[in-house]
């Protein structure tokens, strides 16, 4: 009679047969040798499970879930290497690339602790830690921290106190290009055979530019060619057309936004305008960020043109929407923030 391989049986099926050999060794008084032939087991496995018995019962019998392998790193030093990691790069730590790797956690690991761990292990260790791998946000060298903590804590709310004071409208305004040929992502295929995507053959740029505010107001245009100081000075002067309000214009330092024939325009609205600046290269402080992200999201991107369809038009149809939809255009405002979630 052929034995059957105990590692092949699942655990509740080896925990019945476990307790029924025992039973009919220990209540029975059959043969320890008898009892395994009969049930197709070694003969010598069932020694193991009479120890058990005698020491804990029948309890030492039962299926019981494996612990794994022993974490070679003490609690204390997980918690060092997820210091290591929230918030913080690996060139801080003499690494050349800017992103976290499993290859890079597992060297710094054993040049710390002197502990060599597979990049399986590391994996498990970063999930555990809630560190998950995910796509960075851009930033810039030349970005200033101290000048972005001084605009959100001092000086937009000192702007807000002032435009409440005088009446005036806080507008943001951004600028962002469009193509007929947005950049496609990854999709499967069989292995050596890149996979074709049909686009459009219709190669079409266009820019646009854009204004809102947090309640809700809304202007656009969409335009080709560069942007100059002198186009800045006519769409400041449709952007500000039937409004009688005051307006206060964040923008950033785009050099068309501080040209001296814009500073000149904005003197001649006789107090109407007033132009502010954010800090630079800190382009996740504006809200209007989220109508492009919008609109190449849910717009032109989504699908290609149509034989013969304008991208013109068609961006110009997708700001149209926005500028309907109101509840959206303030809900740009609360992704940034708090200091933007009212005007």
């Amino acid at each position: 009679m052929s034995k059957t391989d105990g590692r092949k049986i699942d655990h509740d099926t080896l925990e019945h047969l476990r307790l029924l050999a025992v039973r009919r060794v220990v209540e029975e008084g059959e043969a320890p040798s008898e009892v395994m032939r009969s049930l197709g087991l070694c003969r010598t496995s069932i020694y193991p499970w009479l120890r058990r018995h005698v020491r804990k019962g029948e309890a030492g019998l039962r299926a019981r879930k494996s612990t794994g392998p022993q974490h070679k790193l003490t609690d204390p030093q997980r918690r060092k290497v997820r210091g290591w990691i929230v918030g913080k790069d690996p060139r801080q730590y003499g690494f050349e690339f800017g992103l976290w790797t499993r290859q890079i956690v597992a060297a710094l690991i054993g040049e710390k602790f002197g502990i060599t761990l597979g990049l399986t292990a590391v994996g498990r260790l970063l999930a555990s830690l809630e560190i998950t791998p995910q796509k960075p946000l851009r930033r810039a060298y030349e970005r200033d921290p101290e000048a972005v903590a001084q605009w959100v804590k001092k000086d937009y709310p000192r702007l807000r106190r002032r435009a409440r004071a005088v009446g005036a409208t806080i507008f943001f305004l951004d600028e962002a290009g469009f193509s007929s040929e947005p950049a496609l992502g990854r999709t499967y295929g069989l292995r050596g055979q890149t996979p074709v995507v049909a686009t459009s053959g219709q190669r079409q740029k266009v820019s646009a530019m854009s204004a809102i505010s947090a309640r809700g107001g809304f202007w656009s245009t969409v335009y080709t060619g560069l942007l100059n100081a002198t186009r800045f000075v006519e769409f400041l002067g449709d952007f500000r057309r039937g409004r009688r309000e005051k307006i206060f214009l964040i923008v950033d330092g785009h050099p068309s936004h501080k040209a001296k024939l814009v500073q000149d325009y904005v003197q001649n609205c006789r107090g109407k305008l007033e132009l502010h600046f954010l800090p630079p290269y800190a382009p996740d402080l504006n809200p209007d960020e989220f109508v492009w992200q919008h609109a190449k999201t849910n717009g032109a991107a989504k699908k290609p043109l149509r034989q013969n369809e304008s991208l013109k038009a068609r961006v110009t149809q997708d700001l149209a929407n926005i500028k309907a939809n109101k509840p959206l255009v303030r809900s740009f405002f609360m992704g940034k923030s708090v200091v933007y979630a009212t005007d």
